[in-house]
C-alpha cells in the first residue's frame, strides 16, 4: 500500500469516527487528539477502522506512533511493507 492509500485510509477513518473533524489546512505534524479534538475512545475507534481496511493491528504500546498525521502514515507505511 503506498503511502497515499495509508494518509486517505487514515484520513477516511478519522472521518468515520468523527465526521468533519478533517478540514484542508490541518496541520499533520499537530497532535490528532488536539487537532480534531478527540478522546481515547475516538482513538480506539480509528485503530479499528484501520486495521478493517488495511489489515494491520496497532497494539496499544504503538499508539503514541500515531499521534500525528504523519506519524501515523509513517509508521503504518513501515507496518505494510514489513
Amino acid at each position: 500500500m503506498d503511502r497515499d492509500a495509508i494518509r486517505q485510509a487514515l484520513i477516511d477513518a478519522i472521518d468515520q469516527v468523527a465526521p468533519g473533524a478533517v478540514a484542508d489546512g490541518f496541520d499533520p505534524d499537530n497532535d490528532m487528539r488536539e487537532e480534531f479534538d478527540l478522546d481515547s475512545m475516538d482513538i480506539l475507534n480509528i485503530v479499528t477502522a484501520l486495521h478493517e481496511r488495511i489489515g494491520i493491528d496497532i497494539p496499544e504500546s504503538d499508539l503514541d506512533q500515531i499521534a500525528s498525521l504523519k506519524r501515523a502514515v509513517d509508521y503504518l507505511e513501515r507496518r505494510t511493507q514489513g
